[in-house]
């Protein structure tokens, strides 16, 4: 098994997960190393075959000898494109990863405009699709209402969060992606404090083949946004989560005891059966438990964090110390 190092840094890597794209394989290699090649810079095209059963990874392999800057990730089984991705970037060792779909859809000749563009000092810059020659019912509109949503609760301004992406080649190997989080690389860079921005492109039909993906998909990226709308509003806290909806419950508890209370002691009006009395110690029990949840998730987060060695941030630059023999000399 090939093993892929970080060492001996290049300047752009090209990373696209494919499944079952034996039509569009030799074209997508052919577009991509030419384009690569007119940078006149250092690069590696890196495919992860994502559980392929028809030809793709045998035209991967013969494609080697062809492409010396070919590196091809054979899966053992279908885990999706999410963590195919995943397992692409991770072997990436380029200054700028260029994130890309395997079907042609994105045009290889665009990553010229994303390396420029990330070059002015973005984290990531995010390729705006133009014209999408998509279903306008299964595609374009849950589209784009999730961006909608995205913006809405992270903050991130790019309006188009998937497809064609470039990242600086360090944050793009610290993100830690969960399954589905493809879909929301803008966002999560966006939310470690780097400086994302887009700019458009043509998207094309698929070269050959049909989509993986369909309607269902929505339902996914919704409940995706939903996580990370908690993620961005706590700060991946789970305390102040959890710990403001224990107060807010014992809050309520507090005021409709003391009533039932000055009832019972008062007026001898019996508490035991009455509706007021069983909602309180409801809501006294349920303030116990998102305590004590909140309390549990932390301590697990952290946990997780320190074992991943995810950091909550991203360096934007390094200033050093002026050298002591740069210094002008004291009088």
């Amino acid at each position: 098994m090939q093993d892929f190092t970080h060492t001996n840094l290049i300047s752009i890597s090209v990373v696209a997960p494919m499944r079952d794209e034996e039509l569009c394989v030799l074209e997508f290699l052919r577009r991509t190393d030419a384009a690569l090649r007119a940078l006149g810079r250092t690069y590696e095209i890196i495919v992860v075959s994502d559980g392929s059963t028809d030809r793709t990874e045998s035209m991967l392999r013969a494609s080697a000898v062809e492409y010396p800057a070919l590196h091809s990730i054979f899966l053992s089984r279908n885990v999706g494109q999410c963590s195919a991705l995943y397992a692409g970037i991770q072997a990436t060792r380029g200054e700028i990863v260029v994130v890309t779909d395997g079907d042609l859809q994105h045009r290889p000749e665009d990553i010229t405009l994303l390396v420029a563009k990330i070059e002015e000092g973005f984290a990531l810059v995010s390729g705006a699709r133009l014209n999408r020659p998509e279903s306008t019912v299964l595609k374009l509109i849950p589209s784009r209402i999730a961006n909608w949503l995205l913006r809405r609760v992270t903050g991130c301004e790019v309006r188009d969060m998937g497809g064609f992406k470039a990242l600086n080649g360090d944050i793009a190997r610290s993100l830690r992606l969960r399954p589905g989080q493809h879909r929301l690389l803008p966002a999560l860079v966006h939310m470690r404090g780097g400086a994302t921005t887009e700019i458009g492109i043509q998207c094309q039909e698929r070269f050959a083949g049909t989509s993986h993906y369909g309607i269902a998909r929505s339902f996914d990226v919704f409940f995706d946004i939903i996580m990370l709308g908690f993620q961005s509003s706590f700060k991946a806290r789970p305390l102040y989560l959890f710990g403001r909806i224990g107060v807010l419950l014992l809050t309520v508890d507090c005021l409709v005891m003391p009533w039932l209370l000055y009832e019972k002691f008062f007026h001898g009006v019996d508490m035991g059966t009455r509706p007021p009395f069983l909602v309180a110690i409801m809501f006294f029990l349920s303030a116990l438990f998102f305590l004590a949840m909140g309390f549990v998730l932390e301590l697990l987060t952290d946990a997780n964090n320190a074992i991943d060695g995810t950091k909550p941030y991203v360096v934007r630059e390094h200033v050093p110390s002026e050298s002591p023999s740069k210094r002008s000399p004291t009088r």
